[in-house]
């Protein structure tokens, strides 16, 4: 009892969005528990029915095995009959929204999976990897030219500060530019 009075305040604090989502997508138990006492009761129909009977209590097996029959709103599903493949409800936009709300509401694990939850981002980065070119080892990012020439500029810029006492001496010595055959600057 006091487990539902915990959830209804839950669903109390929750935003409209999120309520009219798990009222129309309900969330799925996931305890073995259950999944084993499923089982255990759709046997027994089975095995207390006659041999008329057969094809009524395999209809009801297939009832009992799956009673969310309702595909993932975020995936496209094939329908059954048609065979012809239907978009998913929500578009990946919306599924962040609804992952990010249910994230700052702490009822993410709720929602069924989507490529947008927050550990699915962290699992493909560590299954493909950064997937930039250049980014492996040994190999090195091409970038734009004024990157790729920056290091020798500054070597080079370097260079003339530690030889400017000399320079600026030699041009005095001369008169200001009167014997240079060639300007270094």
């Amino acid at each position: 009892m006091s487990a539902q009075v915990e959830y209804v305040r839950l669903a109390q604090t929750l935003p409209p969005r999120l309520l009219r989502f798990f009222a129309r997508y309900p969330p799925t138990v996931k305890s073995a528990t259950s999944q084993q006492s499923a089982a255990t009761s759709v046997q027994t129909s089975v095995n207390t029915s006659t041999s008329q009977d057969v094809d009524e209590a395999e209809s009801t097996t297939k009832l009992e095995l799956a009673p969310s029959d309702s595909p993932n709103p975020f995936k496209p599903h094939k329908h059954p009959e048609t065979g012809r493949w239907h978009d998913p409800v929500f578009s990946l936009r919306r599924q962040a929204d609804l992952v990010k709300m249910a994230k700052a509401h702490g009822v993410e694990e709720l929602l069924p999976y989507t490529i947008k939850g927050s550990g699915e981002g962290r699992k493909r980065r560590e299954e493909h990897g950064l997937r930039v070119k250049g980014t492996g080892i040994g190999q090195r990012v091409k970038g734009k030219a004024w990157e790729r020439t920056m290091k020798g500029r500054l070597a080079q810029r370097k260079q003339a500060m530690l030889g400017m006492p000399a320079m600026v001496q030699q041009w005095k010595q001369l008169g200001h530019g009167r014997g240079w055959k060639r300007f270094p600057f």
